[in-house]
């Protein structure tokens, strides 16, 4: 585990919100400035990349973080990540790319939410590298997946 240069004061914070509160998904601290989520999956951090700001610095609590999310944080420049279950590529993700980041438990993969298979937005991003393909992948992925519930 990757622990260097990480701010206890705003990761535990952030760990201590997602934990006390327990519909939260999502949750960004960045001293004063918190940012907590309920959405599912990987649709908040795509509607705050989409939204313009910067997360330099913040530190990040999540329920889950799989590749496609480490890749996300990344774009965001969020300076550290915990996640309460953290897939094994998302954690190869975060170590290539030198950002800190702490677990609870470490799985192979990430699940979808029927339980059947992988998650579509981890086998989007299976053999992506680069964040921004990434990101255009998942923005992509998203689309087609709402239009089939239409």
């Amino acid at each position: 585990m990757n622990n260097n240069h990480i701010n206890i004061n705003n990761l535990e914070r952030a760990i201590k919100i997602l934990e006390e509160e327990k519909e939260l998904t999502l949750v960004l601290v960045l001293n004063e400035d918190i940012y907590k989520s309920t959405e599912k999956g990987i649709k908040p951090l795509l509607n705050l990349l989409n939204s313009g700001k910067k997360y330099l610095d913040y530190s990040a609590a999540d329920k889950i973080v799989g590749k496609a999310a480490a890749m996300l944080y990344k774009l965001l420049g969020v300076k550290e990540i915990y996640g309460e279950v953290m897939s094994i590529s998302a954690i190869k993700f975060l170590e290539q790319n030198n950002l800190n980041f702490k677990y609870k438990i470490n799985t192979k993969e990430i699940i979808n939410r029927k339980g059947t298979g992988i998650c579509p937005m981890e086998q989007t991003v299976l053999n992506i590298e680069n964040p921004i393909e990434a990101k255009k992948a998942l923005d992509n992925k998203l689309k087609e997946l709402i239009n089939q519930k239409k």
